[in-house]
């Protein structure tokens, strides 16, 4: 995993874009994907196509969707 101290320049970027705007806590997932910049950037870019609010569900309904598959899932992320 890449910690904070040793994201530089894009990467750094791509650290942001992935933060909890609430937290600003960034996942260990992310971190994980750091080690292939270009992955971080395409599971961020995934996630936000994924989660991108339409008419019919609003994001806050695409999250307690994720919440519930991830639980039946049994993943614990």
């Amino acid at each position: 995993m890449v910690r904070d101290d040793d994201a530089h320049g894009e990467l750094a970027e791509l650290f942001d874009a992935g933060r909890d705007p609430h937290s600003g806590e960034l996942d260990e997932i992310l971190r994980v994907h750091a080690l292939d910049p270009a992955g971080l950037a395409a599971h961020l870019a995934l996630y936000r196509s994924a989660m991108r609010p339409t008419p019919g569900l609003r994001l806050r309904q695409r999250e307690m969707i994720a919440l519930v598959v991830s639980a039946w899932n049994g993943c614990h992320y």
